[in-house]
């Protein structure tokens, strides 16, 4: 008989699950996790081949655990299947697995902010549907912003293009909320140890008080880097025409893009605010990294002054 729970993860090989992973194995925890290849061989950590539509291999993951944390999702396509598989079906299959081998499991859904704007992209409408599958089953659902940190391979570009001075950023005013990743890792630590409402749907973010717009992370760059920054203001026409033009590439090379229409329609967004006081409240987390420490974490030539 186990003292300590049996957690499984999915998702534990991407931008936050290789976080998050070693935070699990520090505490002691016995750890199961989906992956699609071969992964290195961990003490406390058992691998399990497959991937979220194969219900046989969720039903291994899933058999006899305490706590089910679901990352894994899909951020790149131009088309609803490319989401819907992953971030809906995905989900379901998960369900069913975990109602077969471990029906008192206590699962925790990392979703996403865009979640709450449905109508906007392929992707945000996955995600919220996804939400609703779990919230049915009594999920714990989180609701992050747009994560940064090392690793990250949607913010990073743009930040290591405002790192060096110029780089390109969306031409408009919108203001959001960002949180750096190993907050976001603490969090999910949180919701591990805090059983939460069933059910319940709760937006994290940094805590910097009504989110960010683009000059604010432009002034905190310049600060860290000691010199000003000039970026080039794209305007969402020349976007708008450059996400065509990558869906259209998608029937042509079969490699899903990352910039869509959706995914323009979400930049542009004017409010991607949220906060983060009922989580809190419910758990006693709160975020420590601020907007400068992430990035230094994030661009370590801000840190070292070669930037």
């Amino acid at each position: 008989m186990h003292n300590t729970p049996l957690i499984a993860l999915t998702g534990a090989t991407g931008f936050i699950g290789r976080r998050l992973l070693p935070a699990l194995l520090a505490r002691g925890c016995r750890l199961r996790a989906l992956a699609r290849g071969p992964q290195s061989s961990l003490s406390g950590l058992e691998w399990v081949p497959g991937d979220l539509a194969q219900v046989n291999a969720l039903e291994q993951l899933c058999a006899d655990a305490d706590i089910i944390v679901h990352l894994a999702a899909s951020v790149r396509g131009a088309r609803w299947e490319d989401f819907s598989a992953p971030n809906v079906d995905g989900v379901q299959h998960l369900l069913t697995a975990r109602a077969r081998v471990a029906p008192g499991s206590r699962l925790l859904q990392i979703s996403s902010l865009a979640a709450r704007s449905p109508e906007l992209s392929h992707y945000a409408a996955s995600k919220a549907a996804g939400e609703r599958l779990a919230q049915a089953a009594g999920a714990t659902v989180l609701r992050p912003p747009a994560v940064y940190g090392p690793g990250d391979q949607e913010l990073l570009p743009l930040l290591i293009g405002l790192a060096s001075g110029r780089g390109f950023i969306p031409g408009h005013a919108g203001r959001f909320s960002l949180i750096f990743v190993d907050d976001l890792v603490a969090a999910i630590l949180s919701a591990i140890d805090t059983p939460l409402a069933d059910g319940g749907v709760y937006p994290i973010d940094d805590g910097h008080p009504a989110g960010y717009d683009w000059n604010t992370i432009i002034e905190t760059v310049a600060t860290l880097r000691r010199a000003p920054v000039r970026p080039l203001r794209i305007p969402r026409s020349v976007l708008s025409a450059a996400a065509f033009l990558a869906s259209e590439a998608q029937r042509l090379v079969g490699r899903a893009p990352m910039l869509t229409p959706g995914k323009v329609r979400e930049l542009f967004h004017p409010e991607w605010v949220c906060g983060h006081a009922e989580f809190s409240a419910r758990t006693g987390w709160q975020p420590r990294v601020s907007l400068a420490a992430g990035l230094r974490a994030t661009l370590p030539a801000l840190s070292s002054g070669d930037a």
